[in-house]
Parts: C-alpha cells; structure tokens; sequence
C-alpha cells in the first residue's frame, strides 16, 4: 500500500468526497505520421463534417441539462460551427498536412490568438481544444475524449474539464472533482458548486495519479489526501454529517447572532437555474447572468422572447427580490449581432455597459422586456449594470431603467476607479453589488483565467479587501446599500469579513447558501468587524485567512 501523501490544490465547490480514482482520457492526437490528403476537396467536406458532429452532439447534450450547463453547452457548439475554424483547417490541408493535423493546427491558432486576447477568449480556449480534440476523434473514427465508463462512486482527476464534461456528469456516481489546472472562476468551479459536487482545482501532479487510486478530497480546504488512512475518512465522514445536522438546523434569512440582517441569495443563468433556487430557503436572486439569454442566439432576440424568458425567471421567487444584470457582453464576449470589431485588449475594451452605450437599442430592448415581465409576475426586480466606472455612466443608465418603469437602478462596483468613488457612482442610482471576481482581475492585473495566477486572484488578498472596504466606506456615505456576488461571496469565513466590511446582501451558488447562514449566526456583527480588521492587516492572503479561522467561532471552523 502507497504511503499516505496530501496536496494542497483550491477549494471551489464546498463539501467533503473519498472514492476512487477515475481519470478522465486525454484528448485525442493526431498521429505524428499522418500523411498529406490526396483530394482537398474531399478532405476538407470531411472536416467539415466531424465540425459538425460535434456541434451536433454539443446540442444533444444541451437538450438534458439544467439552464446554466445548458446555455455554456449551446456556446460551446457555436465554437464548433465558427466558420473560421474550417477555413483555417483548409489552409493547413492546402499546406499537406492531413485532415486530423490540420484540425489540430487550426484549433491551436485560434487558441493562440484567444490566450492572447485574454479575458472572455482566454476563458474559452478549454472549449475550444475540447472542440477540437472531439473533432479530431470524428475525422479518425475513434471515440471521443472524455469521462470513461465507470459504475462506482468515484472521484473524477483531468488536467482541465470542459463544459461539455462537467455538465453532464453522473451527481450519482461522482462524488468529487479533481482538475490540475482551472481557477476559481473556471466553468468547471461554478458548474461543480451549481451541482453539488466537492471540488479542488489547481492540484499539481493531479493527472498523475493512477486510476483506482483511493483519495480524500476537502472542496471547501483544497486538500486532497492520497490513500487516505482509514481514520482520517471516518473523521473527515463523521465532519461531514455533523456539518449537514447543523446546516439543517438552520432556516430563514442570513442574520448574525445580534440580529444584523446580510440578505443570502442566489447566483442563477437561466430559467431551470430559477426554478430549482425558487423552492429553496433563500432571499431572493443577488446576480440573474442575462447574457446566457444572448450568447447562444445567432441574432437579438426580441422584446417578446426575451420578456417570455424573463417571466419564467422571475415566477418562481414570488415578492422576493430578483436582481438582473444587464447584459455583459461586448469585444470580450463577442456577440454576432453586436460586433464593434477586434479590440487589443477586450478585457479593458467596449464591454457591459460601454457595449450599451454603443448599442442602446439592445440596452431598451432588455429593460422593456424586464419592465413587462416584472409587471406581470409582480415581482420585486432589481436592474443592475455591468462595468461602470464613473458617476456619469451610473447616471446615464439609471435614466434609461427608469424611462423604461423599473423602479430600481444599481451598478456592479467591478472597476477600482468605481470603488474608489463609489460614493459618487452609488449616489446616481439605488444600490451596488461588488463583482469581486473582477475587481481581484483589475486591482491585482492578473488575468481570472490563468490559473498560473490563483494566487494574485486570492480573494483573501489584503489589496483587494481594501478596494472592497473603500466601496463600501462610498456606499455609507452615499446611503445605498451594497452587497457582493462574485465567487467570495460563498466562502463562509470572507462572508463574515464582508459582513464586517458593511455588505448588506451576499449573492452566491445555492449550494454554498446554507454553510454561510451557519457562518453568520455564530457571530456578532462586532466580530465580524474585528475580523474585516484582521484580515485587513495581514501582508499576504496567506495570513489573511489564517488571522481570520484563528478568531472564528470554533462551532464553524470545526465543521469546515
């Protein structure tokens, strides 16, 4: 029997696994000898056909998922219909290499000029190989990569998961993921936290543990225990039933132990994300992603579509709170019927709400449609703009939501020139929320994507929870209230620190809801004050948490 080792990796999706190991199968390559076609003709129809199958087979896959995994399955095979793709291949036919080779080498020079872009690209070169190495599989008549059978419990190991993958995982035979590679931000970090599946990305050497190997894994630590010694599964088994008794004992709305009242609501992305966060015991919707509604569409959807899907979403939440980020899309997340052309660096380019200002038919579109759906569901929506980054663009679009009859207007504090005046910005319109995601991007000038950066990404990191203390200083200042809805927002222990910062709502994955409830009720909103403080003065994100778990309530920490 192997000895027992433990690796550090990043929780992402809370919760505790142990079974074996599967591997998922590499992608397929092409054989290093494959010689030139001899009809171009012919092998380029042939190209374009195993392009096809997998868009096809992407769309069959889409057809049994929930809304959030559906929507990225449905973008994933538009990746495969791109057009650009297939004459690229041709090129590389035209230059003698063959139809596998020259579907690979097409692939990489678009993965290339994606990694390059950075920022929405960047986050779809895993799609993209995934694409490819499915396409490459078609071309050679040979099985597509992916999750191998399997009929036991098991922990699913790959260097990185593709949408395609991870949507449609077995929740019954999958008790945790494992990936290499990844961030916090990945797809495979929020369809695992949406599923409810514990999972570490970023474990070195993970894809060279054998398969069958027997692992114990902590989604909310980021340890991973290889061949784990029998006590430490039972203690890690006996944490995990007393962690679901105390969160099953806990109902009703986020309120620290002095009656503090932090609003807990859901991250959703769509129609079945509505309904299954409607029946559960949560405050409402902090973040409703409306681009999900627009990226898989080939041209604007309309007013009637959109108002359609809007009633959906917002009919299962009653009178609570459904708050709507307006869509965020632009040269990073390209749009067919809203291309502003190449830009060098989309990231910092003409996205969210600088696409509306460019494009305000689509802005009018969307809130006449939300207009109309709020009126007759009844609902208490909320509207909210992405990428603002002063006073005179808050202005501008909280005239716009209410010429359209919405009575609430926010922004999203995502740009640090925005948090640094955010008494400014949050005097022009009714509330904020802090896309953290983002604003650790821009204040640390590290790509979210590369997970060769997790580190400067760290939530925890000291500079950022100083951008975020100074939105919110704004927020008292200009009276709006002010809440979170990046990724930080679920992590039970930052919660308490953005409790004590001054967030008033905490939005995140349902699945996360629950631990942070726990979280809140087992402290004063003073201690979570003394642990923003903490957290504040260390010099590394390191320290930050470890100040932080130091002073936390013991109940919680134990059960974490």
């Amino acid at each position: 029997m192997a000895a027992t080792e433990t690796r550090q990796g990043i929780g992402v999706s809370p919760g505790t696994a142990y079974g074996p190991v599967v591997q998922v199968a590499p992608p397929v390559r092409p054989p290093a000898d494959e010689p030139a076609v001899d009809d171009q003709d012919t092998a380029l129809t042939d190209v374009r056909a195993a392009f096809e199958s997998v868009a096809v087979s992407l769309e069959e896959r889409a057809a049994t998922v929930e809304d959030t995994a559906q929507q990225i399955l449905k973008a994933t095979a538009l990746i495969a219909r791109d057009k650009g793709l297939v004459k690229a291949a041709a090129k590389q036919l035209a230059a003698g290499r063959g139809r596998a080779t020259a579907i690979a080498n097409a692939v990489e020079e678009y993965a290339a000029q994606f990694e390059a872009l950075g920022g929405y690209f960047a986050e779809r070169v895993v799609d993209l190989r995934d694409v490819g190495a499915r396409a490459v599989a078609a071309v050679l008549g040979v099985p597509a990569p992916g999750v191998p059978h399997f009929t036991v419990p098991s922990v699913i190991v790959a260097e990185d998961l593709a949408p395609a993958e991870t949507a449609t995982l077995n929740r019954a035979l999958v008790v945790g993921i494992i990936t290499q590679a990844g961030g916090r931000t990945s797809h495979t970090a929020i369809l695992a936290a949406q599923m409810g599946i514990p999972a570490v990305v970023q474990l070195s050497g993970a894809t060279s543990i054998e398969a069958g190997t027997p692992v114990a894994l902590d989604g909310d630590s980021g340890e991973v225990t290889i061949e784990p010694d029998p006590e430490l599964v039972a203690a890690q088994r006996a944490r995990a039933q007393r962690r679901k008794e105390a969160l099953a004992a806990l109902s009703g709305p986020g309120v620290t132990r002095d009656g503090a009242h932090i609003a807990l609501l859901a991250n959703i992305g769509g129609v079945e994300d509505a309904v299954a966060a409607g029946a559960l015991d949560l405050e409402g919707v902090g973040l409703f992603r409306t681009e999900f509604v627009y990226l898989s569409a080939a041209k604007a959807p309309t007013v009637e579509e959109q108002t359609e899907i809007y009633r959906q979403v917002f009919a299962p939440f009653g009178e609570r709170r459904v708050v709507v980020r307006t869509l965020d899309a632009g040269a990073d997340k390209p749009l067919a019927f809203a291309d502003l052309g190449p830009e060098e660096n989309p990231a910092l380019g003409r996205r969210g709400l600088r696409l509306s200002a460019e494009r305000p038919e689509l802005l009018d579109a969307q809130l006449e449609a939300l207009a109309v759906a709020a009126r007759e569901t009844g609902a208490d929506v909320r509207v909210m703009a992405p990428m603002v980054a002063t006073a005179e663009e808050a202005a501008w679009f909280a005239r716009r939501v209410r010429e359209n009859g919405l009575p609430k207007a926010g922004v999203m504090i995502e740009v640090p020139g925005a948090a640094l005046r955010a008494n400014d910005v949050l005097g022009e319109v009714d509330f904020g929320s802090l896309g953290t995601n983002d604003l650790a991007q821009y204040t640390m000038a590290a790509d979210r994507m590369q997970g060769a950066l997790s580190d400067l990404l760290d939530p925890w990191q000291p500079a950022v929870l100083d951008v975020v203390a100074v939105a919110c200083e704004g927020a008292a200042r200009a009276d709006r209230p002010i809440g979170v809805c990046g990724e930080s927002a679920g992590d039970p222990l930052l919660a308490l620190v953005l409790a004590g910062l001054g967030v008033s709502s905490l939005s995140m994955a349902p699945s996360k809801v629950p631990v942070v409830r726990l979280a809140l009720s087992l402290h004063s909103l003073a201690e979570c004050q003394e642990l923003a403080f903490v957290a504040r003065e260390a010099r590394t994100a390191i320290e930050a948490l470890e100040f932080v778990r130091e002073r936390a309530n013991s109940t919680l920490t134990d059960l974490l």
